[in-house]
């Protein structure tokens, strides 16, 4: 039975395939031609699930298409324009150093005998130029009403009297003029001669006009501006040529 499936089957396919058209079993043609020539352009048909064609090797291959940009991205990844140009910074100033501080400092009452010997000292010392200087005062001459001398009793009696008259008056115990009564003090003669025309239309009659004091001439040093190592070297100087004098802060 399985030898006859077998020479069935090899004989159909003979017959299929044209083998035994020799022996005059072929199979018959089946044509349409009226079907062929009804086609239009059929060089365009192709199959929709037919495999792409494979590019030769040589064909660059196409690029990827761009990722899509946000209008934010584009505008970072879009080349800046051109910017102003830019300031150069200032050259630094060289700051000064900082100064020690100074102060003020004075001693009065020097002779002119006294300040010549001090003020080449203090040049020796070559201090800043400014920072000190020397300062001459004059005290004028001073004139009084006066009365005098008297001994203790006269002195009393005289006081008195004064009270009586009602005129002001003072006591002088110093010599030249002590003990003695002052009945005003005057900068110059010419008042203290109309100083003792007053007190005599009050009925003084012994007073008269004398000189209490002669015109003198001081000098004063002022360190107006100096550190205190520059103090201690004024004070270095000794009372040979400071005369006895302190430095006193200026007022």
């Amino acid at each position: 039975m399985i030898t006859l499936l077998v020479l069935a089957n090899a004989g159909f396919y003979a017959w299929t395939h044209g083998h035994l058209s020799a022996l005059g079993f072929a199979p018959s043609e089946q044509r349409e031609p009226e079907r062929l020539q009804a086609q239009i352009q059929p060089e365009t048909m192709h199959l929709l699930n037919a495999p792409e064609p494979q590019k030769p090797a040589s064909e660059p291959a196409a690029e990827p298409p761009a990722p899509a940009t946000t209008p934010a991205e584009a505008a970072r990844a879009a080349p800046a324009g051109p910017t102003a140009p830019t300031t150069p910074p200032a050259p630094a100033v060289p700051t000064e150093p900082l100064l020690p501080p100074t102060s003020c400092w004075y001693a009065k009452g020097f002779t002119t005998a006294q300040i010549e010997p001090l003020e080449k000292r203090l040049l020796d010392l070559a201090l800043p130029k400014g920072s000190w200087r020397i300062q001459e005062v004059r005290s004028g001459g001073r004139w009084v009403v006066y009365m005098g001398r008297y001994n203790d009793e006269l002195m009393d009696k005289k006081k008195e009297e004064l009270k009586e008259l009602k005129v002001e008056f003072r006591t002088l115990n110093d010599p030249p003029l002590g003990p003695g009564l002052a009945l005003g003090t005057f900068s110059t003669e010419a008042a203290a001669e109309q100083g003792l025309s007053n007190v005599a239309r009050k009925g003084v009659r012994s007073a008269r006009v004398a000189k209490d004091r002669e015109e003198t001439v001081t000098h004063t040093l002022r360190l107006s501006e100096i550190t205190a190592e520059e103090r201690e070297a004024v004070l270095r100087l000794g009372p040979e040529f400071l005369a006895g004098k302190s430095l006193q802060p200026c007022g």
